[in-house]
């Protein structure tokens, strides 16, 4: 990991949310030019400020790290709705995922 992939990983969750980087950076309490400044390279965030975009973006730490973690806000909606399920359905719903795993796709395997 280095400061490349946090610049890139602010912006790609910044475009999930559809938020220019003006957006984000008044949002998060800061300059207009904030986020900017970052994705530039011309600045890194300070820890707090790290914590506070990870809070904004509704992640932890390790989740902003996993780049394979692609949409984050769609995962954490549907781990939310897997918590309702009962024992019975959250098996059969590991079935039909094992199933959609396993099966290649057009463009090759999704492994």
């Amino acid at each position: 990991m280095n400061e490349k992939f946090v610049r890139d990983r602010i912006t790609e969750l910044r475009m999930q949310k559809e938020k220019s980087e003006y957006q984000l950076s008044l949002e998060l309490g800061h300059s207009k030019s904030y986020i900017q400044s970052i994705s530039s390279g011309r600045t890194s965030p300070s820890m707090a400020a790290f914590f506070e975009i990870c809070d904004y973006f509704d992640i932890s730490p390790v989740e902003f790290f996993d780049g394979a973690m692609k949409n984050p806000e769609h995962i954490h909606q549907i781990t939310d709705k897997l918590r309702l399920l009962s024992e019975e359905d959250l098996t059969f719903f590991e079935s039909i995922l094992d199933r959609l795993i396993d099966k290649p796709c057009s463009g090759g395997n999704r492994k």
